[in-house]
């Protein structure tokens, strides 16, 4: 493992300032992402900044009947919250539906949100990646991709996000608070927080140098059946090879989004309003611009059955 250099953060804005003016450097929280990429030497920070005792752990009510999750509440306490299991249920399941319990015991809110690509050439450092080296090419493009993106995706990266919980953020429509480096706060919508491939793979969010994710702030509850349904090639502690988050009214109306199909969590307010009870068509609008592999195309008719088996589902 390479050298590092460690401190504590005291505040959000200290912890913003010491990653913008150190070079190279990253926040860390539970770890559990990072840690594993600092010892592949995929991630080689020169400065790590804890931010584990700035008392953003809690869960509050906003104002406008919402709520705020602090990011560095655990996923195994967001997952139990008895607010989230009675109005959010969509993200208690996602939750619940990722790691193992040891992970989600130190994870965090905003880890989550923000870890990156189980591409396995992402993880092979002797393979050409262009978010592990600029430039240097896509070794999925020619290689294995059963379980990476179909939609979404460019010539320069087909990677897959690998979140759970963030499909169920973006189908809420949760905002993310940020504390800059310059002390300003912003909000950035979970539709805009992460980015397409395109030609700067390597570029993932919309996040600045030193911009901090302090709070996700969810709207009013939706009320309707709340579904999340995970396909995988494991029953349980494997990344989704397709999963559908969904939260269906009394009238018909839905909402959905999706993960394992995207380098984003995926979500087209546009097929869900004109398809919302037809499993084919809002798979074909949800997929339009699909650019499948030959080793990832079964993806397309997987989706549009689990679509139909969520939309039979009889989960509240």
């Amino acid at each position: 493992m390479r050298q590092f250099t460690y401190e504590r953060a005291a505040t959000p804005a200290a912890a913003a300032d010491a990653v913008a003016h150190h070079e190279n450097a990253k926040f860390i929280a539970g770890g559990t992402n990072l840690l594993d990429l600092m010892k592949l030497e995929i991630e080689t920070p020169a400065h790590l900044v804890d931010v584990n005792h700035l008392g953003l752990d809690t869960i509050e009510a906003t104002p406008e009947g919402g709520l705020r999750i602090g990011a560095l509440v655990r996923n195994t306490d967001l997952a139990a919250n008895r607010i989230v299991m009675e109005h959010y249920p969509i993200l208690s399941r996602a939750l619940v539906a990722g790691a193992s319990g040891q992970l989600r015991n130190k994870a965090t809110t905003a880890g989550n949100l923000l870890q990156r690509t189980r591409c396995p050439y992402f993880y092979d450092t002797a393979q050409p990646c262009n978010k592990r080296v600029p430039g240097s090419g896509c070794s999925a493009l020619g290689g294995f991709s059963r379980n990476l993106a179909v939609v979404g995706v460019s010539n320069a990266c087909i990677a897959q996000h690998p979140s759970d919980m963030a499909v169920a953020m973006r189908l809420l429509d949760a905002v993310v608070e940020v504390a800059g480096a310059d002390g300003k706060t912003k909000h950035i919508p979970i539709a805009t927080l992460h980015r397409l491939p395109s030609d700067t793979p390597h570029v993932e969010t919309d996040l600045q140098k030193g911009d901090m994710i302090t709070w996700v702030i969810l709207p009013k509850p939706l009320g309707g059946r709340h579904i999340y349904r995970k396909v995988r090639d494991r029953a349980s502690y494997a990344f989704a090879t397709v999963s559908v988050a969904a939260v269906i009214q009394q009238d018909g109306s839905a909402r959905f989004a999706f993960g394992g199909i995207a380098p984003k969590p995926w979500r087209v307010e546009s097929a869900e309003k004109a398809h919302p009870s037809d499993p084919k068509r809002l798979t074909d609008a949800v997929l339009a611009d699909a650019r499948p592999t030959e080793q990832n195309r079964f993806k397309v008719a997987l989706l549009e059955r689990t679509v139909a088996a969520v939309l039979t589902s009889r989960t509240l």
